[in-house]
């Protein structure tokens, strides 16, 4: 009898193999460091954004670029190739050399924190490597994240070279879009492999009622398919500087619904292309989103709590789309007071604003992975 309660036991199912183990941690770790390290790049590209810094350096040298110039002849050197650009020639010709090191200073710093993050993952590989922590089913998602990183990084090269040709003062707004988009998309691949490797399928509520939980479900990847065009559209805002264009909340100059919206040639020239009609889309999926998430709040706060579905973990996303949406108008009113190169009240909104979209991104994707039936992609 004994023998036979001891065989039933050994077959009974358990966790998820490798979750919780040295091995697992460690690596989960290491992911998660290069989550942060993500968000504050995406941070950087704003500020690199904001202060109209993105176009300083005209050349990417992957080896000699990771320092600054070290003298006046390189300082010099460095502004003349500027000057030779549409932007210096056609806005910022009144620059000093003073000037031009402000915003070299930003785009250099996130270029080089993009190699830092690139350093810290191969680093950190090789090191976990070499300590028999990476395990083989760990092997092909940790490439596909490789690739990922240098796919985002030749992307936001070609969004550089769209600002130094003919009379473009500014990168092109579409090609800053799917910059933006490239890093979101890094940053949820690698979010999400951190939780597979650091989540216990038996903290999620896949043991929870399937009728219970699936309508919930619907709801976080529908808010979250959604919540990735309204941020494609916040870029396209940032990208066209579309905020001053109707400064005014909660009409838009006036008008609830614009006219001549969509009065363009092309299809893409109306969606894409037409300051007012970013904005107005931009606004609407907003709205969209806060009536999704208030549903999904009403939905979440029924079903019973598991350890990290906990009762005031529910109301996150509401508290974050709620900030999202009043730094945004925080954002459209304080836009006609906007001074280059000054960083003012509408920079801190507008900053802040994009990270409580990273930040409620995430929300929703760990939401997701909570009530997702488990099919991994990763064995610890």
């Amino acid at each position: 009898m004994q023998s036979s309660s001891s065989d039933s036991a050994s077959l009974r199912p358990g966790p998820n193999p490798g979750i919780g183990e040295n091995s697992s941690r460690a690596v989960a770790i290491w992911i998660y460091t290069g989550v942060i390290m993500l968000l504050v790049q995406v941070i950087l590209g704003g500020i690199t954004r904001l202060t109209g810094s993105g176009l300083s350096i005209t050349e990417w040298n992957v080896a000699t670029g990771a320092l600054p110039p070290l003298n006046t002849a390189q300082w010099q050197a460095e502004f003349e190739k500027y000057r030779q650009t549409p932007q210096y020639i056609l806005l910022n010709s009144g620059f000093s050399l003073a000037d031009f090191k402000f915003i070299f200073f930003w785009e250099w710093f996130h270029r080089f924190w993009a190699r830092l993050v690139g350093v810290v993952f191969l680093v950190g590989f090789a090191w976990l490597l070499w300590k028999r922590k990476i395990r083989p089913g760990m092997v092909r998602p940790l490439i596909i994240l490789f690739l990922l990183g240098a796919l985002q990084g030749a992307v936001g090269w070609i969004m550089v070279l769209s600002g130094l040709t003919g009379d473009a003062t500014y990168v092109q707004p579409t090609k800053l879009a799917f910059h933006f988009v490239f890093a979101l998309v890094l940053i949820v691949y690698t979010f999400w492999l951190g939780l597979q490797l650091s989540v216990p399928q038996e903290v999620t509520l896949t043991r929870t009622s399937e009728r219970t939980v699936a309508s919930l479900r619907w709801w976080t990847v529908a808010i979250i398919g959604l919540l990735f065009f309204q941020l494609l559209y916040g870029a396209l805002m940032a990208g066209h500087k579309a905020a001053n264009a109707a400064p005014t909340w909660p009409t838009i100059n006036g008008d609830w619904v614009p006219p001549g919206l969509f009065d363009h040639r092309t299809l893409f020239e109306a969606l894409a292309g037409n300051k007012i009609a970013v904005q107005f889309i931009h606004r609407t999926l907003a709205y969209c989103l806060l009536f999704m998430v208030l549903i999904w709040t009403t939905k979440a706060t029924r079903l019973p709590a598991t350890p990290l579905f906990f009762r005031p973990l529910r109301w996150l996303p509401l508290l974050l789309i709620g900030t999202q949406i009043l730094l945004g108008i925080g954002s459209l009113l304080t836009s006609p007071w906007i001074r280059p190169q000054h960083w003012v009240s509408f920079d801190w909104l507008a900053e802040f604003h994009q990270a409580t979209g990273l930040l409620f991104l995430l929300t929703m994707i760990g939401m997701l992975y909570l009530v997702l039936p488990h099919r991994r992609f990763v064995t610890p």
